[in-house]
């Protein structure tokens, strides 16, 4: 398995992992107005607005690939905080037939690996729905722990409070987790 950067062509399958809204929305959480949507509004919002990220060189979509070179699964990595030391990952996931075999937790090392051994991050963070449990399960299994922060963070989607839980990983913690692996 493998990492390599996401291209346009990557949105047609990516897409198609979306079976119904709700996926999408644990996806994507509230940062496209519409559902479904289209390949190109995937692209013009990864490479025509940078993500919705301020800064020129901050977004970085990638697709995780198996030995058969298919992919599996996708996700983003931004840095937060301004100082380049902490990256975010964001809009994971993994191809629904691939759900539950380990591909997802091999991706997440796979990210986890890139940003502190490529990237030269410290500290790596991702945040979670909490009605996502196999995702937080997977994060955890990783080697995140739970933040405890003081104010809770919560998207309103389908006329619900969906609660964000929020998990991270030092360069410590990483290297402690790492020897496991």
């Amino acid at each position: 398995m493998y990492l390599r950067p996401y291209k346009k062509n990557d949105a047609k399958t990516i897409l198609s992992w979306c079976e119904d809204e709700t996926v999408f929305r644990k996806w994507t959480s509230d940062r496209y107005d519409s559902y479904p949507i289209t390949e190109d509004d995937m692209n013009y919002k990864y490479f025509d607005l940078n993500g919705d990220c301020i800064e020129k060189d901050n977004f970085y979509p990638l697709v995780a690939c198996d030995n058969d070179n298919s992919i599996f699964g996708h996700f983003i990595l931004r840095y937060v905080g301004g100082d380049h030391t902490i990256l975010r990952i964001g809009f994971v996931i993994v191809d629904d037939k691939k759900r539950g075999m380990g591909y997802g937790k091999k991706m997440i090392r796979l990210a986890v690996d890139y940003a502190f051994l490529v990237a030269g991050a410290q500290k790596v963070t991702i945040g979670v729905f909490e009605n996502n449990l196999p995702a937080y399960n997977c994060y955890k299994s990783a080697g995140f722990k739970e933040l405890q922060t003081d104010q809770d963070e919560i998207c309103e989607l389908f006329g619900e409070k969906w609660k964000i839980i929020e998990l991270a990983l030092d360069i410590n913690e990483y290297i402690s987790e790492r020897n496991k692996y």
